[in-house]
């Protein structure tokens, strides 16, 4: 099971003690699913259809489980068509506020009941029946990205404004014709996952991105190291060169004894970093010290060779 499909397993066992969020989270359930159907001749009923097939069972079972618990309403045999009595549908419809008027069948509903998700408490359930309805997840182990898919600009607008009520700052994006409500901070979607209350998924991202950061922390040390070692093996390499240019141009007998005593370490220890060379003379010096009388072996060859 992908990580996205996790996530909606635990919040489908996840339980609403509050009729209201119960509610809240049917609303978003029904809506966001088109769940609520109707047949043209004035009747209604609750059908759970989805694109994914895989993802077919999160929403008619979270669907299933609120309309039992707070309708105490079962399920008709057919696997799709959850309810079709007009008793009952006027029930769920009047008790999520889903449309005054059940004769006005030509006015599609797009967005919830805003009475319905005033609380913070009913925001939270709202927001996970929008997850399991058009929510989706990447793998965190490739990148970070919560989308929801909204096929109107209302339901991208309420779900945002749903957000920002816990401080989560969601982009939307247009594709084809669709209108995308995604966030790709890692923080945030931390975040997100614990508004909705899919707290053990969150301590999986929490865990996969503290191996991640300790990976790209590794990472980036063995490069600088890697990166010091070769600047450090590059400029011994060129200061042997010039130490041999000068040996061949112009002889060691005609330096002074510290250039001259420095030239034969560095020839002596062509791998030794510049603090332990300086620890090889007769009277020792620091970094800097040998850093300095090099530069000048450098300058000399530069020299003789322009």
């Amino acid at each position: 099971m992908s990580f996205s499909g996790e996530v909606k397993e635990e919040l489908v066992k996840l339980h609403s003690d509050t009729r209201h969020c119960q509610l809240a989270e049917l609303a978003a359930i029904l809506v966001y699913s088109k769940a609520v159907k109707y047949d043209g001749n004035g009747d209604y009923h609750i059908e759970f259809q989805t694109e994914v097939q895989s993802e077919l069972s999160f929403v008619q079972r979270k669907g299933i489980a609120i309309l039992g618990e707070v309708f105490g309403i079962e399920p008709d045999k057919e696997p799709d068509i959850l309810l079709n009595d007009k008793e009952c549908i006027k029930r769920v419809i009047q008790a999520i506020k889903y449309k005054d008027n059940l004769s006005d069948s030509t006015e599609e509903i797009n967005t919830v009941n805003s009475m319905l998700i005033k609380s913070l408490c009913c925001k939270r359930a709202y927001l996970r029946g929008a997850y399991l309805s058009i929510g989706s997840m990447s793998n965190p182990e490739k990148g970070y990205h919560l989308e929801f898919v909204c096929e109107y600009d209302e339901q991208a607008q309420q779900i945002q404004e749903a957000l920002k009520s816990f401080d989560i700052d969601a982009k939307t994006v247009q594709r084809k014709k669709y209108k995308i409500v995604y966030i790709k901070e890692s923080e945030e979607i931390v975040e997100v996952l614990n508004v909705i209350g899919a707290h053990i998924s969150l301590m999986n991202l929490e865990n996969l991105r503290i191996l991640k950061d300790m990976r790209n922390s590794i990472n980036r040390k063995v490069n600088c190291e890697a990166a010091n070692i070769t600047k450090t093996v590059n400029a011994a390499t060129k200061q042997i060169e010039d130490i041999e240019y000068i040996r061949q141009n112009y002889g060691f007998d005609r330096l002074s004894d510290n250039l001259r005593e420095i030239a034969q370490v560095r020839l002596d220890y062509p791998d030794a970093p510049l603090k332990e060379l300086g620890t090889y003379l007769d009277t020792p010096v620091g970094k800097s010290g040998v850093n300095h009388r090099l530069r000048k072996l450098s300058e000399l060859a530069e020299k003789l060779r322009g």
